[in-house]
């Protein structure tokens, strides 16, 4: 039987009193409905939610598997969701929510239900002249709601008397309403009078082109809708996560918007991902049109195989990752010590590691100090100049701002890097720390590195290439594993350590790198130039994982 509201209303209470094993976000958004009931410049329409719901099983069918050509039966957890999306209201009568957010796993009937939502708009929605459209950045992608519709709408005996089907159109002539499939590689974004946009693994666009015009294009509609699904995926800096990051300070009561509703299904922070009462969390129709037989094979896979890992964490536990192919464990990074006080690191020899290449973006300089006890202590300093966070992408641009607020990067007047600040910056270190190197590559920091080295500054030039850098990563690798690398908890360096991809090569050397140019990864790089200087340096009283002789000294 399909779950209606009152299925979906007793999910919401089962969720908030443990019943139900879900996630802290749906958790959150549980409780935001049944808190919001009792609010009265809102009200929950009832009839209103219940008629999308009844919808499904009366009116639409599944076109793949097994249960091709049968209803579609709502679970109680999709009907919470449908029904918080079509059921609230202002209180002139017109829809609370004008976008809609919804993250899970792969094989939880999202396109299914998206596909439902669009012929629900198309034709039951009241809305004169609607225009629904599937839209993404590539035509393909944009049709696989769209093709999954218009199968819906043929095995429909109701809906084939209701609506006519062409290639690229469904179409109800007795509303002059049409759906179709919307994609930024046709040139086909502009002018349209958006009444319903459906954004399908809206992770996978890389900018947000395609979401600014369809949002945009809902202006002149009394109450449309923007509804996006989708599962996690590798670019925090693109649309997908910039929505959801608002969603959670919605959820957690940093933001108030009535107009946003979402619900994102993942694991909770500190759950073991090998763990399979926790797969429900990202798989709430586990069981269902998910099988155990299949998470359990490709869970095994993953953990044999590290380059499987992301994929199934991403795409079948919904955890999002910043790098396709991320070379460290953040949760042991996330794990790390605390770092020693000030009056401890003054008696600790220095090291410092620099990436200045770049005088447009920016500079990093790493300060590691090694104890006797072989644990290795991080401060970190970051330049970047002011110019920059204007011509940014706005959410790379925010990022950057907040951290400078913070104190986290320091900001130089211009559109570049002033290397005089850099250079104040490392006298002063020089003057308070006993500093045994300071590694730098010499492309884009010469000047800087000759004068400091006339005035007994002990530079030593590290060019980055794999026999310098492979050993100083897997060192850092491997301290980080063992729980003897104390970074401080930088959110910069956090970041930029998620951001660094590496691959073995045949002899088993890796090198850092980036899956895309705004993810940095500049503190990494001068950590590990610091870190090479260590392997190299013959004073240090403590054993490496790695022998000096394995090093490109």
């Amino acid at each position: 039987m399909s779950a209606g509201v009152a299925e979906g209303h007793q999910y919401a209470l089962d969720v908030v009193e443990g019943k139900v094993v879900a996630g802290k976000w749906i958790k959150l958004a549980c409780k935001r409905y049944l808190d919001d009931l009792e609010r009265d410049d809102i009200y929950f329409d009832v009839d209103d939610a219940q008629h999308h719901l009844d919808f499904y099983p009366i009116f639409c069918t599944h076109v793949k598997g097994k249960l091709a050509g049968e209803p579609i039966e709502l679970e109680p957890w999709q009907a919470f969701g449908l029904m918080n999306v079509f059921g609230w209201k202002t209180l002139d009568g017109l829809r609370r929510f004008r976008t809609a957010y919804e993250e899970v796993a792969r094989k939880n009937a999202k396109s299914t239900k998206l596909s439902g939502v669009g012929l629900y708009m198309l034709g039951f929605d009241g809305e004169g002249g609607a225009e629904v459209y599937s839209a993404a950045t590539t035509r393909d992608q944009a049709k696989i709601v769209f093709n999954d519709a218009k199968e819906m709408g043929r095995k429909s005996p109701q809906l084939r008397r209701t609506f006519g089907f062409h290639q690229s159109n469904i179409h109800d002539l007795q509303s002059a309403s049409k759906f179709e499939p919307l994609s930024s590689d046709a040139g086909t974004l502009d002018g349209k009078n958006v009444h319903c946009g459906l954004i399908d693994e809206v992770h996978a666009h890389k900018t947000r082109d395609v979401w600014d015009v369809v949002e945009t294009a809902t202006g002149a509609r009394e109450q449309p809708l923007m509804y996006a699904i989708t599962t996690a995926g590798s670019n925090k800096l693109g649309i997908c996560y910039e929505l959801r990051e608002y969603l959670c300070k919605i959820l957690e009561g940093v933001f108030e918007d009535d107009t946003f509703f979402g619900l994102i299904f993942t694991l909770d922070e500190g759950d073991d991902w090998t763990d399979e009462n926790c797969w429900i969390k990202a798989n709430p129709n586990l069981g269902i049109s998910k099988k155990w037989d299949d998470m359990r094979r490709l869970a095994k896979k993953a953990q044999e195989m590290p380059t499987a890992r992301n994929n199934f964490l991403t795409k079948h536990l919904n955890i999002w990752v910043n790098a396709a192919v991320s070379w460290m464990n953040m949760d042991k990074w996330e794990r790390a010590p605390k770092i020693a006080p000030d009056e401890t690191l003054q008696q600790l020899p220095c090291f410092i590691g620099t990436d200045l290449a770049n005088k447009l973006d920016i500079a990093a300089v790493v300060m590691v100090f090694p104890d006797s006890d072989g644990h290795y202590h991080i401060l970190c300093k970051f330049y970047l100049p002011e110019e920059a966070i204007q011509i940014k992408a706005r959410s790379i641009g925010n990022m950057y701002q907040a951290w400078a607020d913070d104190g986290y990067i320091t900001l130089t007047e211009g559109n570049i890097i002033d290397h005089e600040y850099i250079e104040d910056d490392i006298r002063a270190i020089l003057s308070e720390h006993d500093v045994k190197a300071i590694g730098f590559d010499p492309w884009g920091s010469t000047q800087l590195s000759i004068k400091l080295a006339e005035d007994g500054a002990p530079m030593v030039e590290v060019p980055q290439t794999v026999k310098n850098l492979s050993e100083s990563m897997k060192e850092v690798e491997a301290l980080v594993h063992a729980g003897k690398l104390h970074h401080g908890d930088n959110p910069v360096l956090n970041w930029m350590a998620s951001n660094v991809t590496a691959k073995e090569d045949k002899n088993e050397n890796v090198f850092p790198n980036k899956e895309h140019k705004d993810n940095k990864i500049d503190g990494m790089v001068a950590l590990f130039i610091a870190m090479n200087r260590i392997l190299c340096f013959e004073d240090i009283d403590q054993d490496s994982v790695y022998d000096s002789s394995d090093v490109a000294c």
